[in-house]
């Protein structure tokens, strides 16, 4: 099983897609900076270009992981080591190779990881920053939905 970069690729995108929308004023963009104490005149005063490439990077990361939690196909891969070569790797590829490989299924992961690891983590966090639960859940929500759409497109892509 290959790792496929554009899969990876496109799902980070997305999450700026989503973004641009979710935090948009007219969606919970308002909310959320009234609730994470910041302003427009604060995120104009921002590095925009280092902002959306370190966003872009670290979006990369969680497709490499959410890869291998929506390709059932990906706990193989590992079973053998990377090894494509292994007889029993190629007749469980044979056989189930494209099982499960749908965006729907993939969707249907991604919103577990988001849900039950993405939201946590942003919820832990704003315990102790001492955030509002509309804090939590507009940014816990973001990814939750961000983490649905990208499961969806590393899945569909094979």
């Amino acid at each position: 099983m290959e790792i496929n970069f554009l899969a990876l690729a496109l799902a980070s995108l997305s999450t700026l897609a989503v973004g641009f929308i979710w935090y948009h004023p007219k969606v919970f963009g308002n909310i959320w900076m009234r609730e994470s104490g910041t302003s427009m005149e604060k995120m104009q005063g921002t590095n925009m270009a280092l902002m959306f490439g370190m966003s872009l990077l670290y979006a990369f990361f969680i497709a490499i992981v959410l890869q291998a939690l929506v390709i059932h196909q990906m706990g193989a891969f590992g079973t053998v080591g990377g090894n494509v070569q292994d007889p029993q790797y190629i007749q469980f590829m044979e056989a189930h190779g494209n099982k499960f490989r749908t965006f729907k299924h993939g969707a249907l992961h991604g919103f577990l990881s988001g849900l039950f690891f993405a939201l946590p983590v942003i919820g832990v966090g704003s315990l102790y920053e001492r955030r509002s639960w509309k804090y939590v859940l507009i940014a816990g929500g973001y990814w939750v939905v961000t983490c649905m759409i990208m499961g969806g497109i590393i899945c569909a892509m094979k």
